[in-house]
C-alpha cells in the first residue's frame, strides 16, 4: 500500500508579493506595447532596467527564433529545422544569424560547411563584431574539439553531433519534454540550464510536441529568486517551488488584486514561472536590497534601450493563439 506523505508547505517572504507584481507589470508593458501607448509603465525600475518578458515566447529573440528560423517562407527537412534551431541558439543573436543569411542564403543542414561558416564569423570578430549574445555563456568546448576559438569548437559540435550522428534521430525519438531534455544533456559543452532551454525551444517546432508544464529545470537565477521568495522552502526542492508557483498563480493574482492579462487565454507555464523567478531576483536586487538570494548580486546590470522595431506576434502554430493576437 503506498502511503502519502505530505510535503510541509514553503514559508513565503515579502519578495513573493514582488514576483506576482512584476509578472503582471511586466506583462501589462507587454500590451502597452502592442496598443502604441505613450507610458509603457510607472515603475521606475521596469522603466530603467532591461528584463524579460512575463511569457518566454514573447521575447525578441524568441520571436525572431519562432517566426523566422522556425517558420519561416522556406520549406525545410526535420533535420534542417533542427540543425537551424541549434545554431541560432548557440550564438542566440539576431545579428549573427542575419549576417550567416546574408553569406549563405537560406540556411539548412545541406550548405553548412564548417571552414566557411568559421570563416565568415572571425571575420565579424575580427572586424570587433560580437557574435555571441551576453544572455547566457557557453562552455568553450576546446577541451573536447581542441580549437583555440569558441565558435569554432561549437561549429564543430554541430558537424559532429548533430549533424554526422544524425542527432535528429533521438530527437524524434523522444517521448517527453525531460527525455529531450537528457539527450541534449549528453551534448558537449551544454549543461543543465542550456539543455532545457534548447529542448523548450526544439519544442516550439513541429519536431516534437509536448506540454511545456511536463517538465522544469531551474536555472541559477532562478534558483536566487527562490531563495529570494521563501525564507523556508520546506519539504519542496527547486523544481517543486516552480511547479507549486504555476499551479497558484491565478489564486495569488486575486489575492493581490491583480488583473493579470494572460497571453491570449493561455497561463503562464513553468518555462515562464522559472524566468520570473530569475527576473524577480534581478528586480529585488533594487526593490528589496536588504534580501539576499544566493550570488549575493546587489545591482542590475542591463539598461533598457527601446527598439525602434515594433515586433509581428507569432507563436508556434499548435498553441492556437495567432488567431487571437
Amino acid at each position: 500500500m503506498e502511503i502519502l506523505i505530505k510535503k510541509s508547505k514553503p514559508k513565503k517572504s515579502i519578495v513573493l508579493d514582488t514576483y506576482w507584481e512584476f509578472a503582471n507589470e511586466r506583462q501589462n508593458i507587454f500590451f502597452n506595447k502592442i496598443s502604441n501607448s505613450e507610458i509603457l509603465t510607472l515603475d521606475p525600475i521596469l522603466t530603467k532596467h532591461k528584463f524579460t518578458n512575463a511569457y518566454r515566447a514573447s521575447d525578441r529573440v524568441s520571436q525572431y527564433l519562432i517566426k523566422n528560423v522556425i517558420y519561416g517562407d522556406s520549406i525545410h527537412s526535420e533535420e534542417d529545422v533542427l540543425f537551424r534551431i541549434l545554431l541560432f541558439k548557440i550564438f542566440n543573436k539576431i545579428d549573427t544569424w542575419e549576417l550567416l543569411e546574408s553569406e549563405f542564403g537560406n540556411i539548412s543542414a545541406s550548405n553548412f560547411d564548417f571552414t566557411t561558416f568559421i570563416t565568415v564569423l572571425q571575420d565579424a570578430m575580427d572586424a570587433n563584431e560580437s557574435i555571441y549574445s551576453g544572455a547566457y555563456i557557453m562552455a568553450s568546448g576546446k577541451s573536447i574539439f581542441g580549437f583555440d576559438r569558441k565558435h569554432e569548437n561549437h561549429l564543430k559540435l554541430l558537424e559532429k553531433k548533430i549533424l554526422n550522428e544524425k542527432f535528429i534521430d533521438k530527437v524524434k525519438s523522444s517521448k517527453s519534454l525531460e527525455q529531450l531534455y537528457y539527450y541534449l544533456l549528453e551534448l558537449p559543452t551544454l549543461g543543465s540550464f542550456l539543455a532545457y532551454q534548447f529542448a523548450i525551444d526544439i519544442n516550439y517546432s513541429e519536431l516534437v510536441n509536448f506540454d511545456e508544464m511536463e517538465f522544469v529545470v531551474p536555472g541559477p537565477g532562478a534558483k536566487d529568486g527562490i531563495r529570494k521568495c521563501f525564507t523556508d522552502c520546506g519539504s519542496y526542492n527547486d523544481t517543486d517551488i516552480i511547479k507549486y508557483v504555476t499551479d497558484i498563480q491565478e489564486k495569488e493574482f486575486d489575492r493581490l488584486g491583480l488583473d493579470f492579462q494572460e497571453l491570449w487565454g493561455r497561463r503562464l507555464q513553468l518555462i515562464d514561472c522559472q524566468n520570473l523567478f530569475c527576473e524577480t531576483d534581478k528586480y529585488a536586487r533594487v526593490a528589496h536590497p536588504e534580501i539576499d538570494g544566493i550570488s549575493n548580486r546587489k545591482r542590475i546590470k542591463q539598461i533598457y534601450k527601446p527598439k525602434k522595431e515594433a515586433i509581428k506576434l507569432f507563436y508556434p502554430p499548435k498553441w492556437d493563439i495567432n488567431d487571437k493576437i
